[in-house]
């Protein structure tokens, strides 16, 4: 189990799924808001508008929230600004941590931040302290039942992207950046709306926990994702199968 986005499975078995899909519901607003502002109003005109609007469907936004969402953003006085803000550092056992914000207080989201490494037995570090231990990439994920694995690759590989991986459930295509909002368009023709399609930031190497470190990283991140103003938390570790089971537990 790869540390990257798994956790989250971990995490979300606690309830308070009310709690959370407001949360969900107030990040997916913020990136709407940012992606409004930073081209057309117009998803078929605005790339990282078109990819806010799949996020808001992945989280089942209703419609006429995105639509507020998008109105409110580039009406007059158009609420709140926020800025995109990366924090890294070093979590418990030596785990390296990518944090993503959307803020509108940068000495607010800095202390929450740094507080909660803190307090978990981790430090902040400075820009780029650990993403170069990261690949930053478009990752697009179809269910397997909308082509065969060879079909995919060839459709994958000729729209620009540089990998597929094909299990029985998903197909995982992934791109440079730089070709990401290409690659996704190329494929959404052929494939139809793709299950998700965002900015990852992917391990090289992964550090692999036992049940209590992982427990305490877990925690770290946990807190990190509760904040309103993290958007996305990324760390690079392993659990095997038997610590899964026990978190789980």
């Amino acid at each position: 189990m790869a540390g990257h986005s798994q956790f989250k499975n971990i995490m979300h078995r606690k309830g308070a799924q009310d709690a959370r899909r407001a949360k969900q519901f107030a990040k997916v607003i913020r990136e709407i808001t940012v992606a409004a502002r930073s081209g057309l109003p117009d998803p078929s005109s605005n790339p990282r508008l078109r990819a806010a609007i799949s996020a808001a469907r992945e989280v089942n936004m209703p419609k006429d929230t995105v639509e507020r969402a998008i109105k409110k953003a580039t009406g007059a006085g158009g609420g709140d600004d926020y800025v995109e803000i990366r924090y890294e550092g070093y979590g418990p056992a030596g785990v390296a941590v990518i944090v993503e914000a959307l803020t509108d207080n940068r000495n607010r989201t800095a202390s929450e931040v740094r507080a909660a490494f803190s307090k978990y037995g981790g430090s902040l570090g400075e820009m780029n302290s650990v993403s170069f231990m990261f690949n930053r990439m478009g990752v697009i994920t179809y269910p397997a039942s909308v082509a065969g694995e060879d079909d995919m690759l060839e459709a994958a590989i000729e729209a620009g992207a540089d990998n597929v991986v094909s299990t029985d459930e998903t197909h995982e295509i992934t791109c440079e950046v730089e070709s990401f909002f290409a690659v996704r368009d190329v494929l959404e023709p052929k494939f139809g709306e793709p299950l998700s399609a965002k900015l990852d930031w992917r391990p090289e190497n992964s550090i692999e926990l036992d049940e209590d470190k992982a427990r305490t990283v877990l925690k770290l991140l946990d807190v990190l994702e509760d904040s309103d103003d993290v958007q996305n938390v990324y760390a690079n570790f392993d659990l095997s199968e038997e610590v899964a089971e026990a978190l789980s537990a």
